[in-house]
């Protein structure tokens, strides 16, 4: 890379930009409230001023501008409002719209101006408005000299992207728009889709070289790490900059193409959290690709994210998606499966645990069962009692009217989309899995535990029984040793998950699709119960997402992919990776990159819908956890993003060290 880039790269690394940022104090809220305006009259009057605040900063060899320079939006409601607005609607998390996939390509291809003929009254004062904004860094790159951004500042937003660049700084600007606008974990979508177009005309022209390109993404890739820091989230990191890489098109044919490559190389050259690299696979996708994808393993950054054409998409058509919007998905912020352009999907609406199921009917069910099956039909009622509850929690879905998300979508979003299906997460297979396997071993087949002993025991966190707590914990069948005892009993945990969401409709007319996700419910839900039977105590977590059990005795990453692969994931397509944690030491050389690349392979040849791989050094972490100072830009995966690990809350970094670190 050029010195140019590399100090603009140090700069923004180093937060040198945020001198350039400051806060409103502005009592919008109050304001609103006192003239009565409507919810979509207060977002647009924001936006207004949000952009007539925002300053134009170009810092110096940056191709791809706008920074933010106002650090805060005002609450556009008071307490007293939000109140009233929750007594009569269901809000989802902070009540913005939220892993959406707005159609970039159309708006790019047409320009704001041709978008604002079509736009309602708030979506042409929103497009106003950002042009407004652009003329500002219009005018300072005229002041500065800078001539090429002066050319293309006078082409887009206004009018179509004439070229690669025009293209990139494009998308910037619609994507800082979203945040500035309210709305976030604003997702990239298939870039290399609706991008390549540009930068294949651009080589076949001659304007851009393979290694112009390459430095020209790098650059469009810091733009995602300026602002993320403002960006909402669970943690520090959680900001939902997703982006698509690969799969097939419409008509079948692989999308994998330059500009495919040349965003693997920059994502690894920049080795940065944003943007979070997804790539599409298949039975199909030659054994190098994997290669390729597993050196972003190696660098440490916790992507890319894999997901299988081969399972996703017959899956999604069969919950009612038309195949050309299926085979066109994409992911929301973490995981979870969403479509661009038409998909209003609310794919993280709620969460069921697993282990709370199998509590419930282990202290009220297991003294009166006289079979293991007798005792599983209970586990399975519980699970069904718990989604139906869910499920009629949410009513009267409503969000905060976003105008220029409106403007973006193919649809009319304040009423929802072509698709308005819920996701609902399942947190703890493992852990349920595991514990109805003890169960069914020692308390039903050998009867070497009594059902009182085994519940005292529980209930008493181990406390008075360390063999017992030895034998649960360490010899008792466990998931991810290729072992049907245990495995099985996953398989239909999660048959019995789908089984309880099927032929129920939501409030907006969609589904409920069950996942393999989990979000932060495995802390969370872990709280909610003691310990369990299969030897995790009281306050211990589950494993993330649709993984092992953190101290489960397994074998090694080649029994664990083949015991996760065994469950009917088109039955429970909303999203969830397998989590696989390599020790450092396995990408000592270019042999142990080839060998990840042909576990990945194997996962997706064995039939696995979505896997994420994470690279960590146990001895770093600690250290990290006594001096951060030291390992400001150590990056570990946490359910479905990556983060820099000193920015974590203690309870995640230690979850992430408590995983296992396999070696091959």
């Amino acid at each position: 890379m050029t010195s140019t880039f590399d100090k603009l790269y140090n700069y923004i690394v180093n937060k040198e930009h945020h001198k350039y940022r400051h806060r409103v104090d502005w009592a919008l809220a109050d304001e609103y409230s006192k003239k009565g305006l409507t919810p979509i009259e207060r977002m647009s009057d924001r936006f207004r001023r949000i952009c007539e605040e925002e300053k134009a900063v170009i810092l110096e060899g940056e191709q791809i501008v706008f920074l933010r320079t106002v650090a805060n939006l005002p609450d556009i409601f008071t307490q007293s409002e939000w109140e009233e607005i929750k007594g009569k609607h269901y809000i989802h998390e902070l009540g913005y719209m939220s892993n959406l996939s707005p159609n970039y390509y159309d708006t790019i291809s047409k320009g704001l101006l041709e978008k604002r003929k079509t736009a309602d009254e708030y979506g042409k004062a929103a497009i106003d408005n950002i042009i407004m904004l652009s003329d500002k860094y219009f005018d300072e790159a005229k002041k500065q000299g800078r001539e090429d951004l002066v050319e293309i500042l006078t082409q887009v937003p206004r009018y179509p992207a004439r070229n690669f660049r025009e293209a990139l700084q494009f998308f910037r600007i619609l994507h800082y728009a979203l945040w500035l606008e309210g709305n976030y974990h604003n997702t990239v979508g298939r870039f290399d889709k609706y991008i390549y177009p540009y930068l294949k005309a651009d080589i076949e022209k001659g304007i851009h070289t393979e290694e112009t390109a390459l430095e020209l993404i790098c650059d469009f890739f810091l733009s995602f790490n300026k602002d993320s820091d403002l960006y909402v989230g669970v943690q520090q990191g959680d900001n939902g900059q997703s982006m698509m890489l690969g799969g097939i098109d419409e008509n079948g044919n692989d999308v994998y193409n330059l500009l495919s490559e040349l965003s693997l190389k920059a994502s690894y050259n920049n080795k940065l959290i944003d943007p979070k690299i997804n790539l599409r696979v298949s039975k199909a996708t030659p054994a190098e690709r994997y290669t390729e994808a597993t050196n972003l393993t190696k660098a440490g950054l916790g992507f890319p994210q894999y997901s299988n054409d081969d399972i996703v998409i017959p899956a999604l058509e069969s919950l009612g998606y038309e195949y050309n919007d299926a085979v066109n998905y994409t992911v929301a912020a973490c995981w979870e499966f969403i479509i661009p352009n038409v998909g209003a999907d609310v794919a993280n609406i709620g969460a069921m645990s697993y282990p709370k199921a199998v509590d419930a009917a282990f202290h009220n069910e297991l003294i009166k069962s006289e079979t293991f099956d007798g005792f599983f039909d209970c586990v399975k009622n519980e699970i069904f009692k718990e989604s139906t509850e869910i499920c009629n929690n949410i009513k009267n879905l409503w969000f905060i009217p976003s105008p220029f998300m409106n403007a973006l979508m193919d649809c009319d979003i304040y009423n929802g989309g072509k698709y308005n299906n819920f996701g609902i997460h399942g947190t703890g297979i493992a852990t349920a899995a595991d514990t109805l396997a003890a169960i069914k071993k020692y308390v039903f087949e050998e009867k070497s535990i009594g059902k009182e002993e085994l519940i005292k025991a529980v209930d008493e966190n181990f406390e008075n029984t360390p063999e017992l707590l030895h034998k649960l914990r360490y010899e008792a069948p466990k998931v991810g040793n290729n072992d049907d005892f245990a495995d099985g009993i996953a398989v239909e945990l999660l048959d019995t998950f789908a089984d309880s969401l099927k032929g129920k409709t939501n409030c907006r007319g969609g589904v409920y699709r069950a996942g393999t996700g989990s979000a932060m419910f495995y802390l969370r839900h872990a709280e909610e119960i003691g310990a369990s039977a299969d030897g995790r105590r009281k306050g211990e977590p589950f494993g993330t997402n649709f993984s092992v059990s953190l101290f489960a005795n397994v074998k090694g990453p080649v029994s664990v992919i083949a015991s996760m692969t065994k469950p009917h994931f088109e039955k429970a397509i909303n999203g969830g990776p397998l989590t696989l944690e390599f020790d450092q030491s396995v990408f000592a050389d270019e042999d142990g990159v080839k060998k990840v690349g042909l576990l990945v392979k194997n996962f997706i040849d064995r039939g696995g819908h979505q896997l994420q791989l994470n690279t960590v050094n146990l001895d770093t972490m600690l250290d990290a956890q006594k001096h951060p100072e030291n390992h400001m830009h150590l990056v570990v995966r946490i359910w479905g993003w990556s983060a820099y690990f000193v920015e974590l809350d203690k309870e995640f970094q230690d979850h992430v060290i408590a995983r296992q670190a396999y070696k091959i």
